[in-house]
């Protein structure tokens, strides 16, 4: 188990509250359906209460003294009182129903939208199973439990104190007999539930295991059989799988005690009032159908009981739900505008538009130092560049070496520990994040296509483009002949995350997709690593007539083709080594030189290889 988990576990028994308060605005909009079901659950446990006293009247007036006087109104009321509570139920499911649907609807958005407010960093420090369960999971169980939960609380909490109220009314030394046996039946309710609980725990763990297992083994399906580790696969699924079952059916058997012991004290408390009810009625104090008043109550008690002693652990367990959920909204992000700056240029959501400066692409670094939020040492350390509008950057640099930094500094993904950047002599914080996204076209090593169809991923570079602008973009990146040998051209469908795509085609659209943005900025993390060398050589001639007058950022692995760059970076340990020109950094003969002769003589040696291959 993660320490995660583990934390999380630790929170499941600790918790002093349920934390209803946090939820409270979620609630707001729907304070009149829960008001309305509220009280019709009030109705229909007072019906399920009154009912008895009717068979009581039956009873005592028909049977005892034979009569059949006031039957029609006695069938009447009774009918009617049944309808009454069928209509009251349907009408209050139905609202738990909207309530439910509502709640978990509402709380998916705002998760959502929120989420999409937060910096990488987040995403960095948290996986998305995590994520995805704070948005999905968690949100289900607590929109079940203002709905369903509440309403059955109502219900039950009502019925049993009506009951009682009604039965110490009408004898309090045989209602005395019948409520004898409550305490020891929640003292055990509650010693299950215990168990069930910790059971239950353990079979989501397991759960959560199986599904991992899964999803490894479909989307490893080639490194299993490349490594023909078929066999350790099943044996590790099995496993898994056979732990689930042995938990389970331990659950099943503590349900089925526990449901017994339920059935017990119902057949128990039954018996007590059958023995001294018996016991009255016989020496003429108690009528019959006082009696068979008080049998009613014994049985239906027992399971009002159950559910307060389930719906305790449950209230624990939803805790942890509500105290996740409310820690994600609680998130503040380490990258946010200002209060000034939402005011004057609006917010992702609803941007203002109309006082956006335009941007040109003059990009300064001003004693610059950084280190991620989850880090401790720093990645850039009193760093100063200046890039003037228009300037090619390359930064190059062993995997690993930390090429990314700058570049996510620039896009504002992050924000500088110390010092500040410029954006045309403006602090990039005095305007909002969207002004200056808006403005960037960037291209990944491993690109993200959205489910739907070619055309659909194309527009979200620019959703009032033309055919004709959409067609002149994936020209001008050689990515025609894809789209020529998709089925259903460009309204072909992608997949999800364009699974249905190798790489490199994936990069291509990517690249289309950019500069229909019409970007000032553009950046290249390794954007054509996945793609043949020939339409990488198309690519970069397009690109190079294309981000004229644009600052573009370029990270590459291949450094023969960032050779015309403007300035080149070089990056080690997170740290700035070298900086110049190609013929500049050569010159020098220092750690750049040795980059690139290594690898221009492994080019070289592969293309040999190649030849004779070939021959």
């Amino acid at each position: 188990m993660s320490k995660k988990a583990k934390d999380e576990n630790k929170e499941y028994v600790s918790l002093p509250y349920f934390g209803i308060n946090k939820l409270l605005p979620y609630l707001k909009p729907y304070r009149f359906i829960i008001f309305s079901m509220v009280s019709l659950g009030l109705l229909g446990g007072f019906v399920d209460i009154i009912l008895p006293l009717f068979q009581r009247y039956a009873l005592n007036h028909f049977i005892e003294k034979d009569t059949l006087d006031t039957l029609a109104i006695f069938i009447l009321s009774y009918v009617g009182i049944l309808i009454f509570q069928v209509v009251a139920n349907g009408i209050s499911a139905y609202q738990a129903c909207q309530i439910e649907m509502y709640v978990g609807r509402d709380m998916k958005r705002e998760s959502f939208n929120h989420l999409q407010t937060l910096a990488f960093s987040y995403y960095n420090q948290n996986s998305v199973g995590y994520i995805h369960a704070r948005v999905m999971s968690d949100t289900n169980r607590i929109g079940s439990l203002v709905s369903w939960g509440l309403m059955d609380g109502v219900w039950n909490l009502s019925y049993i104190l009506g009951a009682v109220v009604v039965m110490l009314s009408i004898n309090y030394k045989l209602a005395l007999w019948v409520l004898a046996i409550v305490p020891l039946t929640a003292l055990a309710a509650a010693f299950f539930q215990k168990k069930l609980v910790r059971i239950n725990r353990k079979i989501r763990e397991i759960n959560s295991q199986i599904t991992g297992n899964f999803n490894e083994g479909i989307t490893g399906a080639k490194t299993t059989k490349t490594l023909v580790i078929e066999r350790k696969m099943e044996e590790n699924f099995n496993d898994t799988t056979e732990e689930m079952r042995k938990t389970s059916v331990r659950g099943i058997h503590y349900r089925a005690m526990f449901s017994s012991m339920i059935s017990f004290s119902a057949s128990l408390a039954l018996a007590l009032v059958l023995w001294r009810g018996g016991i009255i009625t016989m020496e003429g104090v108690l009528e019959i159908g006082t009696l068979s008043v008080f049998m009613s109550y014994a049985l239906g008690m027992m399971d009002p009981v159950q559910w307060i002693v389930r719906a305790i652990s449950d209230l624990i367990t939803v805790q942890v739900n509500v105290e996740r959920f409310t820690r994600l909204m609680e998130t503040e992000s380490d990258v946010s505008d200002s209060p000034e700056v939402i005011e004057k240029y609006g917010d992702s959501f609803d941007p203002k538009r109309e006082n956006w400066e335009p941007l040109y692409g003059d990009i300064t670094f001003e004693d610059v130092s950084f280190k991620y939020p989850d880090g401790d040492e720093y990645v850039l350390e009193h760093f100063n560049l200046h890039v003037p509008q228009g300037t090619n950057v390359a930064i190059v640099g062993e995997t690993g070496a930390g090429k990314s930094t700058l570049v996510n500094l620039v896009c504002r993904f992050f924000e500088p520990t110390s010092g500040r950047i410029l954006i045309d002599g403006r602090d990039a914080k005095e305007r909002s994040q969207l002004w200056l996204h808006s403005n960037i076209g960037y291209v990944l090593q491993s690109p993200h296509l959205f489910s739907g169809s070619v055309l659909e991923n194309l527009k979200y570079g620019n959703p009032d483009a033309t055919m004709e602008q959409i067609q002149d973009a994936v020209r001008s990146v050689s990515a025609e002949g894809v789209i020529a040998r998709m089925e259903k051209g460009y309204d072909s469908d992608v997949g999800e995350g364009g699974d249905l795509l190798s790489t490199g085609e994936k990069q291509l659209l990517s690249f289309a997709r950019a500069i229909l943005a019409d970007p000032r900025i553009f950046v290249l993390d390794e954007a054509t690593s996945s793609i043949d060398t020939v339409t990488e050589k198309l690519i970069q001639d397009a690109i190079a007539n294309l981000m004229k007058g644009r600052t573009s950022f370029v990270i590459a692995h291949r450094l023969s083709t960032i050779r015309q760059a403007d300035v080149i970076l070089v990056v080690k340990d997170g740290k700035i080594i070298e900086q110049g020109s190609h013929s500049q950094l050569m010159a020098k003969e220092g750690a750049y030189f040795h980059l690139y002769t290594r690898q221009f003589r492994e080019e070289a040696m592969d293309q040999s290889m190649e030849t004779a291959f070939g021959e």
